[in-house]
């Protein structure tokens, strides 16, 4: 009796510690996403300023300075600043790259919690979405089809 409670306990612990990584998975997956929705809404915004010789708050730790705009836009998408409201956090690309590796790590920890859990894998979780040359080659064959 004690051996099936104790198996019983680590059987929860393990779901449970599965669960929690795909929740932090999730979390930061969101996190990520807001701070790149940030960066784009930073961008729009230099970009629908008429005069590009304005210049714009930017802050560097505690300190606040103005740059022109076109240097604040060139450093959005590079650097980590905060300009006036909105927060920089990193770039673009970068990250892109960091949500999408964490999207195929929550895949599999997805699965390994079903496997625990004794539920089937998800069917069409594990597809990826097609990239720009992926779409430009069957643009092109469906086009010659026409």
């Amino acid at each position: 009796m004690a051996r099936e409670a104790e198996f019983v306990l680590r059987y929860v612990a393990e779901v449970e510690e599965l669960a929690e990584e795909v929740l932090a998975g999730r979390r930061q997956i969101v996190d990520l996403d807001l701070k790149r929705n940030q960066n784009r809404e930073a961008l729009r915004a230099l970009q629908k300023d008429p005069d590009p010789s304005d210049k714009a708050m930017v802050c560097f730790g505690n300190m606040f300075i103005q740059l022109p705009n076109s240097k604040t836009k060139e450093m959005i998408q590079k650097g980590c600043f905060i300009i006036t409201i909105i927060t920089i956090f990193s770039d673009q690309k970068h990250l892109d790259e960091e949500i999408n590796q964490l999207r195929k790590e929550l895949r599999v920890k997805v699965n390994r919690l079903f496997e625990a859990q004794g539920k089937p894998e998800l069917k069409g979780f594990n597809l990826n979405s097609m990239t720009h040359e992926e779409m430009r080659a069957i643009n092109q064959i469906l086009e010659g089809r026409n």
